[in-house]
């Protein structure tokens, strides 16, 4: 617990004093131009439990319409491994998503910018397995995604909140981020970016709440590839002592296609 608050305070602290920017790693941006908006993002996450370990691999591929409307859709793969159970693989429950900008200002060296977000994921993962891939239930989320970006840094908000059918638990879901470039702004970008995330979910029936901080750091390599990895460590965590997360680690990359 030492090691664990010491690393977070740490982090915390070396990232405050970078002057840096990037789009954050773990919660979203309204920013639809460029890696973000047109092209293929990818990601392994590995989720350490009390009780077992996940691993997830989603392949998101979002198209821009228009410089501030977006759609895409996101295929999930999905392997679990609890304790005293066989582990179970395969495609979870797939989404799609549109992404609208509804206001943008922008200045010299900096902008502001809200989005609309809806998802709507579809039970498409086996539930017939112990553990199961799915949750057998249609999730519609709907969210408000902020940005101030300059050439600095950035700071990212994001509020949501996730509708689940046959009576499971509705998910309030907020998100913040601050980021940093380290290197100077130049074309072709070439940039390594550091970033924390807080990351929480509320569930309303229930009144649990969860709280992640989450640092990162990604390298832009030119126009079209940027490479991610980054951390996350609970804080709060209402969850029983047997499903508490120890960590999420995750690696990725994000490909402009066209």
């Amino acid at each position: 617990m030492i090691f664990r608050t010491t690393l977070i305070c740490l982090l915390v602290l070396i990232s405050m004093e970078i002057n840096a920017q990037g789009p954050p790693i773990f919660s979203d941006t309204p920013i639809l131009l460029g890696l973000e908006g047109r092209g293929i993002r990818t990601f392994g996450k590995y989720i350490s439990k009390k009780n077992g370990d996940i691993y997830l691999q989603p392949i998101a591929i979002p198209i821009n319409i228009t410089t501030k409307l977006a759609v895409g859709a996101i295929i999930p793969f999905v392997s679990k491994s609890i304790k005293g159970k066989s582990t179970q693989s395969g495609v979870g429950d797939m989404a799609v998503f549109l992404k609208y900008v509804v206001l943008q200002k922008d200045y010299s060296g900096k902008t502001f910018r809200s989005m609309l977000k809806i998802t709507e994921r579809f039970p498409t993962g086996r539930t017939s397995s112990d553990p199961p891939i799915g949750i057998d239930a249609s999730q519609t989320h709907l969210a408000l995604v902020t940005g101030y970006i300059t050439t600095k840094y950035g700071i990212y908000t994001e509020i949501g909140y996730n509708i689940v059918s046959n009576h499971n638990d509705d998910v309030l879901v907020y998100n913040m981020a601050f980021s940093y470039p380290l290197l100077p702004q130049k074309y072709p970008p070439k940039q390594i970016n550091l970033s924390v995330d807080f990351n929480g979910n509320y569930i309303s029936k229930s009144k649990i709440n969860s709280l992640f901080i989450s640092p990162g750091i990604q390298y832009i390599l030119g126009r079209k590839i940027l490479l991610e990895s980054g951390i996350q460590l609970p804080i709060v965590e209402e969850v029983p002592q047997s499903q508490k997360t120890n960590f999420i680690l995750m690696l990725g990359t994000r490909i402009l296609i066209f």
